[in-house]
C-alpha cells in the first residue's frame, strides 16, 4: 500500500510515485479513535487513489486533523467519526471560519466512508453541500495563447495520426503472421503473437513459445511490436488532450468516461454523457471533429480491449504503461506523467519554459476560441448553465486573445450604431408630393444627403423595396459596398436609409400578420431575440399613417406567407 495507517499513537507512513517515503504521527491528541478514522479517509487522497503526491501535501492535512480532535472533545465528544452527526460538525466549522481545514476535512470524510461506508446518512448528506466558509476567490484561468495552442493541438494530433497509422500497418501485418520460430523472428509473427496473447510483455512471449526470456531479449522486436499493436501512455495522453481541445468537456468528465457513455445518433452524431464532478451528470453534442477522434480511438483501442478484463474494457481510456510491458490501465492520468510528456516532447510556452498542460485551461481556450454565429435566440447566449452572467464575463469573455478582443470592439460598435439607429424616429411620407417632402421633413433630406433627383425617385416608386422605399440601395449597409443591399425584408424597419410612404402599408401589414404568426410559434424569448425590435418598429411605422389608408389596405392582406418574399426555413405553416 502506497500509504498506511499506523497505530499508538496514530499516524499514517507514506510512500509516493517518485519513490521518496515519509511517516507522520499526532501524539497526544484527544479522540484517538477520531484521529484514527480521518488518517484512514486520508490514505485514500494519496495517490494512485488521490492527487497527494508528496510529504508537503500531506503534511498541510494534519493541523485540520488536530484541531478538530481538539476542538470536538472541548465539547465532550470523545468517540470516532462513525458517531459524528450534523450538528456537531456544521457547530465545528461555523466556529472555526478556515475554508482549507474544513475542504481538507470534508475530503478526509468522504475518503472515509469510501474505505468503510459507516458514515452517518445525515453526514454523507452535508458532506454533499456547500462549505460553510468561503475560500478567496478563485482566480479565472486565462487561455493559452494562439502560438501556444496551435503548439499543443499540433503535437497532439500528429502524435494520434503516426500511432494510429501504424497501428493500421500492424493488423495488416498481423494478417500476414503467423506463430514465430527462432528461424521466422520476424515483425509480422510478434505482431500475430501479440494479438492472440494481449499485452504480455517479453516475458510472456518467452513463456509462450517455451523459451528462455534472453534469447526474446536478444531476438527484440517485442517493444516495437507492442507499440504499434496497443496504444500505450504516450498516445493515450494525446488522445486525452485533443479531445479536451475538440470538445471543451470539463477534465473530469473525460477522465470518468465509459463506453455506455457514448450514444451514436446516426453515423456522424455522438451525444455524450459525463459527470462533472461539482454539478451533477450532463450531455454533449459532439463537434464533428471529437466525434471523428473519439470514432478513431474506439477502432485504435479495440484489440487491447479484447484481451481486457470486463471492469477495465468498459472504460474509455486504457493502455499500456510502456511498449513491450505487460498489464492494462485506466483511469485518471496523474499530473506528473502529463508533465514528463510535455518535457518528452519538448512542447514550450510562449515564454520559453515548459509548457504547463492544465486540462481547464484547455476547456477555457475551447470555449474562447470557438465559433459563436450559430449562437441565435436565446435570451442570453450562456457559455455554461453553472455560471451567471457576472462569472462568465469575468472568467471568459474578458480572457480573450488579442484578435479576439478586436473583434469584441468591432462587435460592441456595431451595436452602438444599432441602437443610435433605433433611437431615430422612422422617416414616414405622408403626402405624395416632392415639395410637401422637402417643405415637412427637412432633417431627413439633410440627413439623407438626397438631391432632388432621388426625393422624386422616392416620391414616385422608382426605389421600392418591399415594405419602403430605399435611399441608397448600393450603400453596403447591410453587405458589401457597391452590392444590392440583401437584408430581409424586417431588417428595412431600423434602417436609417428606408422612407416609408401610404403605398407601404399593405406590406406592413402583411410583414405585422408575418410577426404575429411567428409569435404563435416561436418560444417568447426566441421570438424577442429574432424579431422583437422590428415587431416594435412597425407599430410606430402604422401609427404615422392615416387610419382610413390602413383601413384601406387591410381588405388586401389575406394573412398568408405566400404574401411575402420569405425562405423556406421562414415559413410559418
Amino acid at each position: 500500500m502506497p500509504a498506511t495507517v499506523l497505530a499508538d499513537p496514530p499516524g499514517i507512513q507514506c510512500m509516493f510515485s517518485d519513490g521518496s517515503t515519509a511517516e507522520f504521527r499526532l501524539e497526544g491528541l484527544p479522540c484517538p479513535q477520531l484521529v484514527s478514522d480521518l488518517l484512514t479517509g486520508l490514505v485514500e487522497l494519496i495517490h494512485p487513489h488521490g492527487s497527494l503526491d508528496s510529504a508537503n501535501s500531506v503534511d498541510l492535512c494534519l493541523p485540520p486533523i488536530r484541531n478538530l480532535a481538539q476542538g470536538l472533545a472541548a465539547k465532550g465528544f470523545s468517540r470516532g467519526a462513525a458517531e459524528l452527526r450534523r450538528g456537531v460538525l456544521i457547530e465545528y466549522w461555523m466556529a472555526t471560519r478556515k475554508f482549507r481545514w474544513e475542504a481538507f476535512i470534508r475530503r478526509m470524510l468522504r475518503g472515509y466512508d469510501t474505505a468503510t461506508g459507516r458514515l452517518d446518512p445525515g453526514v454523507r448528506e452535508l458532506l454533499t453541500g456547500r462549505a460553510y466558509t468561503q475560500g478567496p476567490p478563485r482566480q479565472a484561468l486565462p487561455p493559452y495563447s494562439e502560438s501556444e495552442w496551435d503548439r499543443l493541438t499540433t503535437v497532439c494530433t500528429t502524435i494520434v495520426g503516426e500511432s494510429y497509422a501504424a497501428h493500421r500497418q500492424a493488423l495488416t501485418a498481423e494478417a500476414r503472421g503467423r506463430t514465430p520460430t527462432v528461424e521466422e523472428w520476424t515483425s509480422d509473427n510478434l505482431v500475430w503473437l501479440l494479438a492472440r496473447l494481449g499485452p504480455v510483455g517479453t516475458p510472456g512471449v518467452a513463456k509462450h513459445l517455451g523459451c528462455s526470456l534472453n534469447t526474446v531479449q536478444k531476438r527484440g522486436g517485442v517493444p516495437a511490436a507492442s507499440a504499434a499493436a496497443f496504444p500505450h501512455l504516450t498516445v493515450v495522453v494525446a488522445y486525452r488532450l485533443l479531445f479536451g481541445i475538440y470538445s471543451g468537456i470539463v477534465p473530469d468528465g473525460i477522465d470518468d468516461l465509459g463506453i455506455e457513455d457514448v450514444d451514436w445518433a446516426g453515423d456522424s452524431t455522438i451525444l455524450l454523457s459525463y459527470i462533472k464532478g461539482r454539478t451533477a451528470g450532463e450531455s454533449a453534442n459532439l463537434p464533428k471533429r471529437a466525434v471523428r477522434l473519439l470514432e478513431q480511438w474506439l477502432a485504435h483501442s479495440s484489440l487491447l480491449r479484447s484481451h481486457a478484463d470486463p471492469e477495465t474494457a468498459r472504460q474509455m481510456w486504457l493502455g499500456v504503461a510502456r511498449p513491450g510491458t505487460a498489464g492494462i490501465f485506466s483511469g485518471t492520468i496523474h499530473r506528473n506523467t502529463v508533465k514528463a510528456w510535455t518535457l518528452q516532447r519538448g512542447l514550450t510556452g510562449d515564454d520559453g519554459e515548459p509548457l504547463k498542460i492544465h486540462r481547464g485551461r484547455i476547456r477555457t481556450t475551447h470555449l474562447a476560441m470557438r465559433d459563436r454565429r450559430a449562437w441565435s435566440g436565446q435570451g442570453r447566449a450562456t457559455i455554461d448553465p453553472n455560471h451567471s452572467p457576472q462569472v462568465e464575463g469575468d472568467h471568459y469573455l474578458t480572457a480573450a486573445t488579442p484578435s479576439q478582443q478586436r473583434a469584441v470592439e468591432a462587435l460592441v460598435e456595431d451595436a452602438q450604431h444599432d441602437l443610435l439607429r433605433r433611437a431615430h424616429p422612422p422617416a414616414v411620407i405622408t403626402d405624395e408630393d416632392a415639395a410637401v417632402l422637402a417643405r415637412d421633413y427637412p432633417g431627413l433630406v439633410n440627413g439623407l444627403q438626397l438631391d432632388d433627383s432621388v426625393v422624386g425617385e422616392l416620391i414616385g416608386g422608382e426605389r421600392d423595396v418591399f415594405t419602403a422605399a430605399c435611399a441608397d440601395q448600393l450603400s453596403g449597409l447591410h453587405g458589401p459596398k457597391g452590392k444590392p443591399c440583401p437584408a430581409r425584408p424586417w431588417v428595412c424597419l431600423l434602417c436609417p436609409l428606408a422612407v416609408f410612404a401610404p403605398r407601404h402599408a399593405a406590406n406592413l401589414l402583411r410583414l405585422k400578420a408575418f410577426f404575429s404568426r411567428q409569435w404563435q410559434q416561436m418560444p417568447a424569448a426566441q421570438f424577442m431575440a429574432v424579431f422583437g425590435p422590428y415587431s416594435q418598429r412597425i407599430g410606430q411605422v402604422l401609427d404615422r399613417f392615416d387610419p382610413a389608408v390602413l383601413a384601406d389596405a387591410a381588405t388586401a392582406v389575406s394573412d398568408h406567407d405566400d404574401e411575402l418574399p420569405l425562405r423556406p426555413e421562414e415559413a410559418t405553416r
